[in-house]
């Protein structure tokens, strides 16, 4: 039987129910009857259930005095810093660029303490044979200098502020044994430096203002897009324009670190290189004085070392088509390319140059900050501003004319890997429960690739063995820093 809602006036049936209620004189029975009558009304479809509730609320003020409403306070968890605290960087580089490996073996070894020689005893040993030694510590902010698969790890606990050794357990597909040795740095001693003398004597000041200009050109176009470029003339251009100018996106958080109380890998003590082929899914164990026995935790597939990119460019008509094959961990892309004009290229006899920048963004923007880590948030945030490519992006076309007749430029692309967070045990769903954790891990991941805009063409490619000619300066490196 369909029932057919009948409204009543809110004033009518607060009259009929209060006058009802005289027919007894107790208090308490009043409010039994007036709640009988209006479930009653409501049974039968003749009363909505909002003109009950003011009916009965009226009823009660009518022999109570109203209550004050108590207001329900968020309970906010307590939340304790870990014991330990882990760090694992990813990275993998890729360039087809010539030499890059030998640059990249040169910072290494400059940056391990070698200073000039060493620089120049590592780019001798990337100048020939490829070896598994060399690696250091903060190779995975190589910035495309070298090709290979990169880790920086280091771990620390509150319950031993000083701790200088410790070691991580490995699953056997990283292919670096049972385990790595993490080792934290000792601080080094500096030698007083003398005083400096100071000639202190007047001095007419010699300035001479900067000349040249810069262009940034934004977004994947075949053509240049109305309202670019955007040109800074660095030679007139007040702090106030430099500040509008200059818009850089980018917060790239903490990662890995090697620093005293820090043990890290790689280091002096074990400096392999991490393998092409290896992989970081399977359990890892951290394992030192003062680290909780439970510090141990198994990595997936989604936290691997990322593949590398593989990116095909073509040229065609002063303008260069990219297009790369998807990776299925990357959460978002970015590309950037830096080159120059000369004064005869811009149409002036100027000697001043014109440095010309562009980048895959719809939105102006640098890049410099964005060529490394950035967290889930913000990746996510600049996907929606499409500032960063979504990950289901595979083309972008760099607009024709922007860079001369040649085209050329430094090109560096990213693929942005997850920041992946483990703990122990695990966060209580009850806000009322602290958590109190063991132990804390973060993995970040990327991917990167550097080249010239529109290929290395023959350079990338390797000679016969056959036609291979030796290198005078890199016989003469071997010859004086050994193998």
């Amino acid at each position: 039987m369909k029932r057919t809602a009948m409204t009543v006036s809110t004033s009518s049936a607060t009259s009929f129910a209060t006058s009802s209620g005289k027919l007894d004189s107790s208090g308490n029975n009043r409010q039994l009857f007036l709640r009988g009558i209006t479930i009653a009304l409501v049974s039968c479809g003749a009363l909505h259930l909002d003109v009950m509730a003011q009916t009965v609320s009226k009823a009660k003020s009518s022999t109570k005095p109203a209550s004050t409403a108590v207001k329900e306070v968020a309970i906010v968890q307590v939340v304790k810093p870990p014991i330990a605290l882990a760090y694992i960087d990813a990275a993998t580089s890729t360039s087809d660029l010539p030499g890059m490996n030998m640059m990249g073996a040169a910072m290494q070894g400059s940056q391990s303490g070698g200073g000039l020689f060493g620089a120049l005893k590592g780019m001798a040993k990337g100048a020939t044979t490829p070896n598994d030694r060399g690696n250091i510590f903060g190779s995975t902010h190589n910035m495309g200098f070298g090709t290979g698969k990169y880790l920086d790890i280091s771990v620390h606990t509150a319950k031993n502020p000083g701790l200088s050794e410790a070691k991580q357990l490995l699953p056997a597909g990283m292919l670096l044994g049972e385990s790595l040795q993490l080792n934290a740095p000792i601080p080094e001693k500096t030698a007083p430096t003398p005083p400096v003398i100071v000639d202190e004597s007047p001095r007419e000041p010699s300035y001479e203002k900067p000349k040249g200009k810069i262009s940034i050109y934004w977004g994947c176009s075949e053509t240049v897009r109305p309202g670019q470029p955007r040109t800074l003339d660095v030679a007139t251009a007040s702090i106030d324009d430099y500040a509008k100018f200059f818009v850089m996106r980018g917060k790239t958080t903490k990662g890995a670190r090697s620093e005293p109380g820090h043990p890290a890998w790689p280091n002096k003590i074990d400096d392999r290189k991490v393998p092409d082929n290896a992989s970081l899914v399977g359990t890892h164990n951290f394992i030192g004085n003062g680290i909780p026995e439970s510090f141990k935790l198994e990595l997936t597939a989604a936290q691997d070392l990322m593949p590398a990119i593989e990116l095909m460019q073509t040229k065609k008509e002063g303008g260069v088509s990219l297009e790369w094959k998807s990776l299925s961990q990357a959460r978002g892309y970015f590309i950037a390319v830096m080159g120059g004009l000369s004064g005869r290229e811009r149409g002036s006899e100027s000697d001043s140059g014109e440095m010309v920048l562009w980048t895959s963004s719809e939105l102006p923007d640098f890049g410099f900050g964005l060529m490394d880590y950035q967290s889930n948030k913000d990746i996510d945030n600049w996907i929606n501003e499409k500032v960063i490519l979504p990950a289901n992006t595979t083309k972008c076309e760099v607009p024709k004319g922007i860079f001369g007749e040649q085209g050329s430029g430094m090109l560096r692309m990213i693929a942005y890997g997850s920041e992946s967070y483990f703990a122990y045990p695990p966060r209580p769903t009850d806000p009322k429960i602290a958590w109190e954790p063991d132990w804390q891990l973060k993995l970040r991941n990327k991917s990167t690739f550097t080249s010239m805009l529109g290929g290395v063409g023959d350079m990338g490619q390797k000679q016969k063995p056959k036609e291979e000619k030796k290198n005078k300066a890199t016989e003469l490196l071997k010859n004086l820093f050994g193998n």
